[in-house]
């Protein structure tokens, strides 16, 4: 998925703020959830929350404001009840690596109870 930085995601130092990442990376999880069937907001509706548990970043190289790049993502399952995106951030036009990032993530029925529904195992 394509993005470019805009300035007010910057800090002082002018390189983007090392929280903004994460939007990035939520952004092309829920987009690519939909290319595959799975509306976030649809599952919310049915008390289906889908939540991170942990997430690993490693930032190699700052962006900066009107910077172009793209995030790329591995989905699998890890466990009974954990599911993992691998994902990468790439500076345009050159495709040299920004952040590395490993989201573990689960699901929680209507009583917060991990449980993972029918249609994400299916694209697991």
């Amino acid at each position: 998925m394509d993005f470019q930085v805009r300035d007010y995601e910057c800090d002082l130092q002018g390189l983007v703020n090392n929280a903004v990442y994460q939007n990035y990376l939520e952004h092309a999880r829920h987009e690519y959830l939909k290319q595959v069937g799975l509306n976030f907001a649809d599952l919310a509706a049915r008390k289906v929350h889908l939540v991170v548990v942990r997430a690993e970043l490693e930032y190699r190289s700052p962006l900066r404001s009107g910077d172009q790049f793209w995030v790329g993502l591995n989905f699998a399952r890890t466990s009974k009840l954990r599911f993992l995106f691998e994902q990468d951030i790439y500076l345009h036009p050159e495709d040299r690596v920004v952040l590395n990032a490993k989201i573990t993530g689960t699901a929680l029925n209507e009583r917060g109870r991990p449980k993972l529904p029918a249609e994400l195992e299916s694209v697991l």
